[in-house]
């Protein structure tokens, strides 16, 4: 059963405005994340005001690891979210 549909109709705008708050949130929270990780594994020098062809590859290849890893784990939550419903509606 759709959660969304159990909350009352008059506070559906203001939980969809709290929802869509928290996913932003939630996004750049993961954005930041993927800057931070991979500028501190990948930038080495100071030298120039632009990456070296070595730290745009490892940035590259860190940022696609990451959107990788989040997108995997993101699954596996939905398929476990899943199998939780399924076992609740089981067990009633």
């Amino acid at each position: 059963m759709n959660a969304v549909n159990q909350i009352p109709e008059h506070q559906r705008p203001a939980f969809m405005a709290s929802l869509e708050a928290m996913q932003t949130k939630d996004s750049l929270r993961m954005y930041n994340d993927l800057v931070e990780r991979c500028y501190l594994q990948c930038v080495t020098s100071f030298r120039s005001q632009s990456l070296n062809e070595t730290e745009k590859t490892c940035v590259a290849s860190c940022a696609e690891k990451y959107i990788k890893l989040t997108q995997r784990v993101g699954f596996r939550f939905a398929e476990h979210q899943a199998q939780q419903g399924q076992n609740a509606q089981l067990t009633n």
